[in-house]
């Protein structure tokens, strides 16, 4: 386990979630450093995705307990918006499609969203361009209309673009079931491990081991029924996929 609060890091403190009135997170305690890629898995109505819409401030989510601080600030105080200005990206499930809007104005949008001053249209094509050719994709990507009949792995490509050009200093993605497939594995792999650095926390919220063979966590934890039940390194992964999440249960129990 990590020890400070660290003022680079996201730190949660015995958070306390509840969704229509139920209890969803009973008291989480959890710490990403700078520089690392923490997974979190768990089984299906774990409280994964009810971690992942509170870190970004999702208004049904209702934090009854707990603190969750980011660069020193308090999160649960600030806005989505806010949020993401301070260094916290999500990568969250688009609207299917958004009809007349292309890949490079979403996202130059995204990044004035984020800025003082807006960047020039000639400095944003040189940035999206560099981030392309760092991802190894195709520049015609940008001048696409955004899902529009986008495949799940070019949503990924695009959610990794996002990532590239916002440059945060926590990217959250929250994987949960998606159904992908080996190439968006891939694509949202090689994304994180081409970005991933000292400047960049990670958390990447999986309920499937497969993902961590291509994205290697520094630490692995363990969400069963509200609560991190194991934190280990990226061998608990491993012992998950061969004896499933029961076998931690059934210890917790014991």
């Amino acid at each position: 386990m990590h020890n400070g609060s660290g003022a680079d890091a996201l730190l949660i403190q015995d958070l306390h979630v509840r969704v229509e009135g139920m209890p969803i997170l009973k008291g989480i305690d959890l710490h990403v450093p700078k520089g690392e890629v923490h997974a979190l898995m768990g089984p299906n109505g774990s409280g994964k995705s009810t971690l992942a819409n509170t870190l970004m401030g999702h208004p049904a989510f209702e934090v009854t307990g707990g603190s969750v601080t980011f660069k020193g600030q308090d999160v649960l105080e600030l806005a989505t918006d806010e949020r993401a200005r301070l260094g916290m990206f999500m990568a969250f499930q688009y609207p299917s499609e958004i009809t007349g809007v292309r890949v490079s104005n979403f996202l130059r949008m995204a990044l004035n969203a984020q800025r003082e001053d807006e960047i020039s249209a000639m400095e944003f094509r040189r940035l999206m361009m560099e981030k392309m050719r760092l991802l190894r994709m195709d520049l015609k990507f940008a001048s696409r209309y955004l899902n529009e009949g986008f495949s799940g792995g070019e949503k990924k490509r695009n959610e990794i673009l996002q990532m590239a050009v916002l440059q945060p200093e926590l990217a959250i993605l929250d994987e949960t079931d998606s159904g992908l497939d080996i190439d968006a594995l891939r694509i949202v792999a090689d994304g994180v491990n081409t970005l991933r650095g000292a400047e960049m926390a990670t958390l990447v919220i999986t309920h499937y081991q497969r993902l961590l063979n291509y994205i290697v966590p520094d630490v692995v934890h363990v969400l069963i029924d509200g609560r991190i039940a194991r934190t280990g390194g990226k061998q608990l992964a491993l012992e998950l996929d061969e004896m499933g999440y029961e076998a931690i249960t059934a210890a917790q129990e014991a």
